[in-house]
């Protein structure tokens, strides 16, 4: 399994299950990812990522977006592209 880091994790807001995360790649919906840190992981597609509350398709290289998580992340925990299924 090949994977790029593309970013950070910078905020989570555990009661919406939502994670602001810092790119430094682009992503897109259906992307799958995974978001480590110390002594966990979570793997999962991209199905749900908003700036400003405005649902978008894609994000860009430096945008900041909110993401809907699976389950709980910690901030500064690293984001990875899964790259065997980037579409």
């Amino acid at each position: 399994m090949a994977k790029k880091k593309i970013g950070i994790v910078i905020h989570f807001y555990p009661k919406i299950g939502v994670a602001i995360i810092d790119l430094s790649a682009e992503l897109k919906k259906g992307d799958i990812i995974a978001i480590e840190g110390r002594g966990h992981s979570v793997e999962f597609a991209v199905e749900s990522m908003q700036i400003e509350h405005e649902e978008i398709a894609e994000a860009k290289k430096g945008q900041a977006i909110g993401l809907k998580v699976s389950e709980p992340v910690k901030q500064d925990d690293e984001v990875f592209i899964i790259e065997d299924h980037i579409k």
